[in-house]
């Protein structure tokens, strides 16, 4: 057993560099959507590092080194990263790790995705694996970095401690990252003038040389007109207006009088996308970039100003691309328009309707053809099974001779010995043993899933690892609170000609249980509580009397590390998507969406929730 330790950073001073004279490994990494710090491979970090000591003042073009970063480029000086392609801008971090680390013996550690790629860890997770890995331990717990799950280094696999589901991992050797001794000086802001130095002809470069240009003259042409700027008013106080705008400088490009209003606050709870792979996929939350929404002008302006007549307004698009201009294009015909010496404004984006006009008691009605207003859960009225043993026994079929295939539990050979051989121990379970599950067939040691059931809900079912069939009727961990649906005399977008069931969660805060991750530890309860609409239509109708099983066998929600925050110990959606989102699509998770419905059956049957089995 291991817990994470020390991940082996080296002391930095309050510059941001380490002391002089010591020797330490470089890693570069940019700042992701979920405010998670995602390194560069070595091969980009030797680059960052060599156009770094020829001009600490450039612009890096990832390209060059690495085919996947094409449209990326970082500023040394800004310490950004940007995408060309949609406009948006990443902060990113020279770190400092010790030489002896993974980082500086070129050692990675990768998860296996969804899609049967390989996806490394972060920086301070693999060091902490490798220093577990070192030591010889079997297995790592990451739930003190802020993840549910567990690393065993005997079957090389990651299993997440609420869904029990497991994933491959490897171990593999690469270009040591960049070492370094001393300082560096600190970079600085973007010079006026014209840089040093021979600038490169390749396209990516041209267009840097380009935009800095541009923003040189924005900066020239506002020292000659601009007059002096106002002081900038105090920020609306909590509940004012909505036209109560707190203006202060972007920080899209450092130095030039661009203001941006802040973005709008953060929308209903809604069950979170899933992160993407590469940088710059999304805007970081809080930064100021080309595709955020908000207001931006070239010269400072007071926050009740309207756009004056005459002024080109281009609207910019939302991020789930429903806007009529790109974020890039317009960002970039702003700065053009700029230096030609014309005024231009980006509009801001429309805001998402969360909620419904407001309903009167006498208003709401119950939903056709379902019983009660109304749905409890208490803290363990589910009955729980008998020994692990006898519950994988129930549902699986002794198989005398095994094909010479892997058990995808503990990878090691069905014709072998369980990989938890020596690690559990059960009377009657021998590790040589193999069965059959009786539904779709596959195939493992007895012993694996014995281990797999025990550290699961224990709720006497049993989820087939490989096609996700369930045998007995699952649940899960649910924190106790209460659901009540009924009908609003509104319609949603695309249903005209229907009313709409809205669906009211609310869970309070609590003390962990026995089944969640941290037992006797306190759990937060944040955005409830969470409205969720359905039309009232034949199939919506069908999804609540679903969702109402789901419900009652706690599968709605679970206790985990929130994807959106980053929050560990808190209340998060479960796999099972709702709609949040009222009267528009903005964020997502609102109509019109055709595809919806059939999408949250299909997440339900995933998850056992069916006609079938909410009558049995």
């Amino acid at each position: 057993m291991s817990r994470p330790g020390q991940g082996g950073m080296v002391p930095v001073n309050g510059l941001g560099f380490p002391p002089q004279n010591v020797a330490r490994v470089v890693v570069w990494e940019w700042l992701n959507e979920h405010s998670r710090w995602r390194p560069y491979t070595a091969t980009v970090c030797h680059h960052i590092e060599n156009v770094l000591k020829e001009d600490a003042r450039g612009s890096v073009v990832l390209g060059q080194v690495d085919a996947q970063l094409v449209p990326y480029i970082i500023d040394l000086q800004s310490m950004h990263q940007f995408r060309q392609d949609t406009g948006t801008m990443r902060p990113v971090r020279r770190n400092f790790y010790d030489p002896s680390s993974a980082p500086g013996k070129g050692i990675v550690w990768e998860w296996e995705n969804d899609g049967g790629a390989w996806t490394a860890y972060d920086m301070d997770i693999c060091i902490t694996i490798q220093n577990a890995y070192e030591k010889q331990h079997p297995w790592l717990d990451l739930s003190s970095l802020g993840f549910c799950y567990l690393i065993y280094f005997n079957s090389m696999s990651q299993m997440n401690r609420q869904t029990r589901r497991r994933r491959r991992l490897r171990r593999r050797l690469d270009l040591a990252y960049p070492l370094t001794v001393g300082s560096i000086p600190k970079s600085q802001s973007w010079p006026v003038g014209a840089s040093s130095g021979q600038p490169c002809s390749c396209q990516q470069c041209v267009l840097v040389n380009s935009t800095r240009a541009a923003s040189n003259a924005i900066l020239a042409s506002q020292r000659r007109k601009a007059p002096p700027a106002p002081p900038q008013p105090p920020p609306p106080p909590p509940g004012g207006p909505p036209g109560a705008l707190a203006v202060r400088p972007s920080a899209t490009f450092a130095g030039a009088a661009l203001w941006a209003a802040p973005a709008a606050g953060p929308a209903e709870p809604a069950p979170p996308p899933r992160s993407p792979s590469a940088p710059g996929g999304a805007p970081t939350p809080g930064q100021n970039n080309l595709n955020r929404p908000g207001p931006q002008r070239a010269t400072s302006v007071s926050a009740h100003a309207s756009i004056p007549p005459g002024v080109p307004a281009l609207p910019v698009k939302n991020l789930n691309g429903t806007g009529p201009v790109h974020p890039a294009l317009a960002g970039m015909t702003g700065i053009l328009l700029c230096a030609a010496g014309l005024p231009v404004c980006l509009t801001r984006a429309p805001k998402p309707i969360l909620h419904p006009p407001p309903v009167s008691k006498s208003d709401v009605k119950p939903v056709p053809g379902v019983p009660g207003v109304c749905r409890k859960t208490k803290k363990k009225h589910l009955k729980k099974s008998k020994n692990p043993e006898d519950v994988v026994r129930r549902y699986m079929q002794k198989v005398k001779n095994p094909p010479d295939e892997d058990c995808t539990i503990c990878m090691e050979r069905l014709v072998t010995a369980s990989g938890y051989e020596g690690v559990l121990r059960h009377k009657g379970v021998r590790p040589e043993l193999v069965g059959r599950l009786g539904r779709c067939g596959h195939m493992y040691h007895l012993l694996c899933l014995v281990a797999m059931y025990s550290n699961g809900n224990k709720d006497g079912s049993l989820q087939c690892p490989t096609c996700k069939a369930i045998y007995g009727e699952k649940t899960g961990t649910q924190p106790p609170g209460k659901m009540e649906f009924h009908l609003i005399p509104h319609s949603l977008p695309g249903f005209a000609d229907t009313q709409t069931i809205r669906i009211v969660y609310d869970i309070p805060t609590g003390i962990q249980g026995p089944e969640h991750p941290n037992p006797g530890k306190k759990f937060t309860a944040r955005g409830f509580p969470r409205h969720c609409y359905l039309p009232n239509n034949e199939k919506g109708r069908k999804v609540l009397r679903l969702l109402i099983t789901a419900w009652e066998r706690r599968l709605i929600f679970t206790i985990g590390t929130s994807n959106t925050t980053g929050e560990s110990d808190t209340v998060v959606w479960n796999e099972i998507h709702h709609k949040t989102e009222f009267g528009s699509n903005l964020t997502g998770h609102g109509y019109p969406d055709a595809g919806y419905l059939d999408n949250v059956l299909a997440e339900l049957t995933a998850q056992g929730v069916s006609e079938a089995t909410a009558k049995a």
